[in-house]
């Protein structure tokens, strides 16, 4: 099985996540002088607190108790309390997990942390609010932040498509078994994080280091619940009742947003990029596609994506132009004809040996390999 992003990852050295990482650079440094402590819980650590040195320090968002607060104030350090009554932690130090988004499922969709979220979001996003539009940028530099730290070496071929791509179709079936392939051949897949075509990208990753046949019974199992409408409940409960069936999946990367409340994340993405900005979600999803981008067929969203990810390989503003695959010849050329005036916009230009049009999506991981030689 391919090594997780997670286990490589290099964070910056003052960047403190966890009680351990706590403990250990105690105990290690003897001091917390100028580090950034994100979302720890530190109400059992008051006597470190009091006997370390935190001059220069950062608490984002860690409970403590008072005496703890008053003594690292008089040092000097910054203290960002955590928000009461808030459905989301806006200093988090990691990436969402499927089980965390989808907690209390049992009780209905409506009573999940990715449900409640989403609620907190309609109700604040239209009311002009400074601070609940701060709350939100702050969580949304969280998660760019934790997914860097996640994908650093990483090499990330992006999955695009549509969320109404039904399961227990053929073109599902396709697009879990392009991100198998991509995940046997060593690279992390990361999709827009929702149902569909994206979805289905994930489950092929998670599918990965079992047999062939296991994906396919996976995917029966799926298509009881086609359709996340009407009810994502039982939409959910199938995914996990794959996950449950068969523990040991690959990770793949899931960049969703609640902008789109009606599109929940699928749990087959083990690490969860979740947004509420869906601009930054957008550029953030391309921009880490660093091994290249398969745009399956899909509508408004996916042209748009096409073209977001055109625009940097256009004016090399990211460094050398990424590979660009489109799947479905007939799709891109004469349903949405994107294909024409992508090849015309690559003409001449070095971008121009990275684009591909194939018509079956068995085609994709190939002609991705071709591209990046």
């Amino acid at each position: 099985m391919q090594t997780s992003p997670a286990h490589a990852a290099h964070h910056d050295e003052r960047e403190i996540e966890t009680v351990e990482d706590f403990d250990a650079t105690v105990s290690a440094r003897g001091t917390l002088a100028g580090h950034r402590v994100q979302g720890v819980d530190l109400t059992d650590r008051t006597r470190e607190l009091l006997t370390t040195d935190t001059t220069g320090a950062v608490f984002l968002g860690c409970p403590m108790r008072d005496e703890a607060a008053a003594k690292i104030r008089g040092d000097g350090a910054l203290v960002f309390p955590p928000v009461p009554h808030l459905p989301f932690n806006p200093y988090r130090g990691r990436l969402y997990t499927p089980d965390e988004l989808f907690a209390a499922l049992d009780k209905g969709y409506e009573q999940t942390p990715d449900a409640l979220a989403y609620a907190w979001f309609q109700r604040t996003k239209a009311d002009g609010d400074i601070y609940a539009s701060m709350l939100r940028a702050v969580h949304d530099d969280s998660i760019s932040d934790a997914l860097d730290e996640l994908l650093r070496g990483a090499r990330v071929v992006g999955v695009m498509g549509g969320h109404a791509m039904a399961r227990g179709t053929a073109a599902y079936g396709g697009a879990a078994r392009l991100g198998r392939e991509l995940s046997r051949a060593g690279f992390t897949v990361a999709t827009g994080g929702g149902p569909g075509a994206m979805e289905a990208a994930n489950l092929g990753a998670y599918a990965a280091p079992y047999e062939d046949a296991i994906l396919e019974e996976a995917c029966e199992l799926l298509a009881g619940s086609p359709s996340f409408s009407p009810s994502i409940t039982d939409w959910a409960g199938r995914a996990f009742e794959v996950r449950t069936r068969w523990p040991k999946g690959n990770h793949s990367i899931g960049i969703p947003t609640w902008f789109y409340g009606h599109e929940p994340p699928n749990a087959f993405a083990s690490h969860i990029a979740k947004y509420f900005a869906n601009a930054t979600r957008e550029d953030g999803l391309l921009a880490r596609s660093n091994a290249g981008v398969v745009f399956l067929p899909g509508a408004a969203g996916t042209v748009q994506e096409i073209f977001d990810n055109a625009t940097p390989n256009y004016y090399e503003s990211r460094g050398e132009p990424t590979p660009m695959v489109l799947v479905d010849r007939e799709h891109w050329t004469e349903r949405l004809p994107t294909w024409p005036l992508l090849r015309a916009l690559a003409r001449e230009r070095p971008m121009e040996a990275r684009i591909a049009l194939v018509d079956r999506i068995e085609e994709a991981p190939e002609a991705l390999k071709r591209l990046a030689d």
